[in-house]
Formats: structure tokens, C-alpha cells, sequence
């Protein structure tokens, strides 16, 4: 590949530096480059952003005979230094809310699941803790990561227990009465002030650092160069900080983009423009230069798992001749929280069976409701996101998952897959030929409530990410896009839309398919779409089941099919179902 001048300036440069390179723009190459260049005998240091990352990285440096290079992440180089030949164990998937609350025998207080509550919050602090530059926990306020009213509420009233069994249960960790988790020894880490034994140091990813490696990293008395793209910062919700911003270092960019067009390019840049309504910075010239004319991998990339799962749900119903789908990812963790509930856990609390949940802590609880209560009072987005989806399909919910699992191809087979589905966070650094989006993320006209509410400066930080999620979704096509209308900013011009591909072919059948109801009298006018599942669990007549019939066979979208008819998408794929109007 031929080296831009912004790459020979890089190659070229001496001292401390930071690289603020966009999507696509072959900085794994320049990194790799810039390694060539330095002293045979140098030690150099590659610290990479996930062991996915990791492996591609040594292959790449294996393969040119750069043997002085040693690759690693935060954490396994962590790892190496705290874990190894210690007396600690490892707990990977780190402690649940139930064991948390068992382990420090927590009181509740009299407040209904209290204790839960407190080990919930308990559990993130040390996450908050363990992922800052500080050296003591009460150098932090963990108020200062909650926005949820009610969440705060809770956590201001028991703050210093909150505190105090933080601590405990850092000590326990630290004297390996039980096991340490991967934040614990990272860090322990940092804690240790390590003097690492390097002439270079290569920080890929640095946009979405943790405070406490970037600690390490500043400290050492190597060659630093830090590279990442300031606008792809979306690991907030894990206290990461954007180390380009903190770096006071030289600093060089990479602009072109070897992954697509520049129609692409335009879109991107109209995508980070939208910051202007949050009053932050964001020019940054994109030249697109990819030429890719593949159509071989499409993807749906979503903001959340379950915009995501909506998605899969519409495409495996509606998409029939598509034998093969992929999840980015393990597939399974689409369908548990990071703590073991599942969503048949939620499902069967939904339906009153608390006998057939396994989860602990969900079988804690009463009701649905009394979940409600405990993600309200700690701001669980995951179990949140789970009761949504519950709520949504219900019962069909199973059967769904069955049908999504039968069609999904193992990993070393993600190339025969029709489609592929990702949320953003998974899919950082991957590229496919064409990208659908799902329409959960944030919109122009959202970004201008907030402005005219005055709430941009308390939500500046999260607004920031929001964008950055949908500017990381647009970047990961080679050539073409399709994006709903209502993302594409108010800016971007009619005549640059040519590859801009808008997702509203359905809804156009949907009109189409209206007018010909109209002239024939039938009764379904999606301009008086009812409120939300109006009519859930009323009767079917034959009335409707007629009407029913002529929307499915005229191809109109579920969606909008549940909407018409006040219902829920589960309710009517299990409605279409029964009347066999598939295989009519």
C-alpha cells in the first residue's frame, strides 16, 4: 500500500506524539510502519485494546520479522506483573449482586431488597474505583456516575455503607480471602507504580483508555505515541476517558480513509457536525479514497441489544428465503446479563412462574414490578433492556430465540451468513460491504430538544457518546449505507444521498398498500395508528383476520402491521401463525 504524507510525517517524527486517525485510515499500517523504522536492538512495546486486537497485531508484526516488538493488552500485561505466580485466584466473570450481598452479609434495612440493591451498587464502584487513576476510593464521589433520579436518591442516603463495604470488599480481594476480578489486578497494577522496561510504547485504542492505564502508560520513561480517533470514544458507561485529549503530546493525524468513498466521508462528517448542538468541537476533515464495490457481507449494527434483537426479530420473520444469520459475539450474551439473569428468567417472572427462574436474584423478587423498583433504584440498563423486550414479545419470546438460533452459523462459518448483527460496542474496528442501521440511535431533532431544554451542558458527556455510537456505525461500511431517514442529519445534502441508501422502502410499500385498501374499502388508515398495544388480548374476528391477511401479503412491515392494529409484534406473529397465511 502506498503511505500518505500524513504517514511519512508519523514515520518520520521523534519524541512523544499522538495521532488522532479516523475510520479506516490504516493505522495499524502506520503503527507498524513507524516500528520499522525504530532501532533494531529497541524494545518496543505494542499495547493493543482487546485480545482480538492483540492477535491480529502479533501475526502482523510476526509476519515482517519484527521480533522486537511484544504485543500485549492492559490487562494481560497486567496480568503478567500481579497474577502470575501470586497466591490470587481468578474470578473472570467477576462477583454477582446476590454473592456480593451473601459474602458481606449486607442488611436491608427494612427497604424492600436493599441489600441487593447496595451490592448492585457496590459491584460498580469498585468497577468506578478500579478503572481510575485515584489511590484510595474515597478520593471519588461514585455519586458522580449516576443520572437516574431515583438511583441517586437511594445511593445518597446509604453512601457511606456504599463506601465502607466497597472497601471491605477490596480487601478481601487484596488479602485473596476470595477471588480477584480482571479490574482488581489491573488496578493493582497501577497501583504498584510498574517501571516497565521498554524504549517505545505504543498505545493503540487510546480514545477509550481507563484512567488507571494511562496512569502506567504517562509514567514510563520510553518513546510514547498514542493513537486512536477522538470521535470514537464510546466506552464512558466503563469510565474510560478520552487519553487523546489528556495527552500533551505532538500531534499528527491520519485523515484519508482506505475503507470508503467519499460519499461516505461527507455523511461521517455531517454525522460529528451534530455536536455543534451540544457547543463542542468537531471538524475534522475526511478524504475518502475506498473503492470497494464488494456486496458479499451486509450487517445490521445497532445502538442497543434490543434494537438489535427488534431487528433480528423482523428480518428472520420477514426474510424467509435467508437460511443463515450471524451474532457478532457469542450469541447467547444477547440473551443473559453480564450478572447470569437470562431473558427467560425475566419471562417466566413476567408469567408468574418464580419456580422455574434460576437466577437468584430474580427469584428475589415477586413480580415484575418489584424488578421494575430495583433497576429504578440502580440504574440496570441491562435488565431494563431485558423487561423491555419481555413486555414487547412476551410469550413468544422462545420461540423467536429458537427461530434465530436454528438460522445462525457457528464463527468459522460468519461469511455464509445472509446477515450479520452487531451493536456497536461489538463490531469497534470491524468492516463490512454494506451496513444497515437500526433506528435506536440518537436523532438530530433529539440533539435539538435537549438544546432547547438547556440540558446540554449536565448531558454533554453522554450526548458526545451518543453521536460518536452513530458515527461509528456509519464508518464501518466499505461502500454503501442504509440508514433511516430520520438519522441522516438536516446538513447533508439531497444530491450526496446516491449511496445513501434510506430504509423506508417498507414504509413506502406501506403507503402504496394503503391507497389500494382505500379504493377497495378495506379499513386499515396508518394515519390513526392507536396508542401503543391498545387493543393487546382483545379477541380476533374474521374481520380482522382478513385484514390481517391482505397487510402480511402485501408485504407491510410488522411493525407497522402491530401498530395499525394496537397490538404487540409478538401477538401478531403468532396471530399470522395460527392462521397459517405463510404458507398461504
Amino acid at each position: 500500500m502506498e503511505l500518505t504524507s500524513e504517514q511519512y510525517e508519523i514515520i518520520n517524527s521523534t519524541g512523544n506524539i499522538k495521532i488522532n486517525a479516523v475510520a479506516g485510515s490504516g493505522k495499524t499500517t502506520t503503527i507498524i510502519e513507524y516500528a520499522k523504522t525504530r532501532p533494531k536492538k529497541a524494545k518496543i512495546l505494542y499495547l493493543a485494546f482487546n485480545k482480538s486486537v492483540k492477535l491480529e497485531a502479533a501475526k502482523k508484526f510476526a509476519a515482517i520479522g519484527l521480533d522486537n516488538v511484544k504485543v500485549e493488552t492492559a490487562h494481560s500485561l497486567a496480568y503478567k506483573y500481579i497474577v502470575y505466580r501470586s497466591n490470587y485466584s481468578l474470578r473472570p466473570q467477576g462477583f454477582r449482586t446476590n454473592e456480593i450481598a451473601e459474602m458481606l452479609n449486607l442488611q436491608g434495612n427494612g427497604e424492600k431488597h436493599a441489600e441487593y440493591i447496595v451490592a448492585n451498587h457496590i459491584n460498580k464502584f469498585i468497577a468506578y474505583f478500579c478503572n481510575s487513576e485515584k489511590q484510595k476510593v474515597q478520593d471519588l464521589n461514585y455519586l458522580d456516575t449516576i443520572t437516574d433520579g431515583k438511583a441517586k436518591a437511594f445511593v445518597t442516603t446509604y453512601y457511606k455503607y456504599i463506601e465502607n463495604q466497597t472497601r471491605i470488599l477490596l480487601g478481601k480481594m487484596d488479602k485473596a480471602e476470595i477471588e480477584i476480578t480482571h479490574d482488581f489486578y489491573l488496578k493493582k497494577f497501577q497501583l504498584s507504580n510498574p517501571n516497565l522496561n521498554f524504549d517505545y510504547i505504543l498505545f493503540d485504542e487510546g480514545q477509550d483508555a481507563s484512567p488507571a492505564m494511562l496512569d502506567v502508560f504517562f509514567k514510563q520513561n520510553a518513546t510514547k505515541v498514542i493513537v486512536g480517533d477522538t470521535h470514537q470514544q464510546i466506552y464512558g458507561w466503563r469510565y474510560a476517558v478520552n487519553s487523546l485529549e489528556k495527552a500533551d503530546f505532538k500531534t499528527y493525524n491520519l485523515s484519508t480513509s482506505f475503507r470508503f468513498g467519499q460519499d461516505i466521508a461527507d455523511l461521517a462528517m455531517e454525522v460529528l457536525k451534530l455536536k455543534k448542538h451540544i457547543a463542542l468541537e468537531s471538524f475534522i476533515p475526511i478524504s475518502g479514497i475506498g473503492k470497494s464495490k464488494n456486496e458479499k457481507t451486509n450487517a445490521t449494527l445497532a445502538r442497543t441489544n434490543l434494537g438489535l434483537l427488534l431487528k433480528a426479530i423482523e428480518y428472520v420473520t420477514e426474510k424467509k428465503k435467508v437460511k443463515q444469520i450471524y451474532f457478532e459475539g457469542n450469541i447467547n450474551s444477547y440473551t443473559y446479563a453480564d450478572e447470569g439473569a437470562s431473558l427467560y428468567d425475566i419471562l417466566n417472572l413476567y408469567n408468574g412462574k418464580r419456580h422455574l427462574v434460576k437466577d437468584k436474584l430474580i427469584k428475589m423478587m415477586k413480580n415484575l414490578d418489584e424488578l421494575k423498583d430495583y433497576i429504578k433504584k440502580t440504574d440496570d440498563m441491562q435488565l431494563a433492556t431485558m423487561v423491555e423486550i419481555v413486555n414487547e414479545y412476551g410469550n413468544e419470546i422462545p420461540g423467536i430465540i429458537k427461530a434465530i438460533k436454528e438460522k445462525h452459523v457457528a464463527n468459522d462459518e460468519k461469511e455464509k451468513a445472509g446477515m450479520i448483527f452487531s451493536t456497536v460496542h461489538r463490531c469497534k474496528g470491524m468492516e463490512y460491504d454494506s451496513v444497515h442501521l437500526a433506528n435506536d440511535f440518537i436523532t438530530e431533532l433529539e440533539l435539538e430538544k435537549h438544546t432547547a431544554a438547556k440540558k446540554e451542558i449536565s448531558n454533554r458527556n453522554k450526548l458526545n457518546e451518543e453521536i460518536n455510537l452513530l458515527y461509528v456505525a456509519v464508518t464501518r461500511t466499505k461502500n454503501s449505507i442504509h440508514i433511516p431517514e430520520a438519522l441522516i442529519p438536516g446538513n447533508f445534502a439531497s444530491a450526496q444521498v446516491h449511496l445513501i441508501k434510506d430504509v423506508t422502502e417498507k414504509k413506502q410499500d406501506f403507503v402504496t398498500s394503503k391507497k389500494t385498501s382505500e379504493k377497495n374499502e378495506k379499513a386499515y388508515a396508518v394515519d390513526k395508528v392507536r396508542e401503543k398495544h391498545k387493543d393487546a388480548y382483545k379477541p380476533w374476528t374474521g374481520e380482522l383476520d382478513d385484514e390481517l391477511t391482505i397487510m402480511y401479503c402485501e408485504d407491510v412491515n410488522i411493525s407497522d402491521i402491530a401498530k395499525h392494529f394496537g397490538r404487540t409484534k409478538g401477538a401478531i406473529l403468532a396471530r399470522i401463525k395460527k392462521l397459517q397465511i405463510e404458507e398461504m
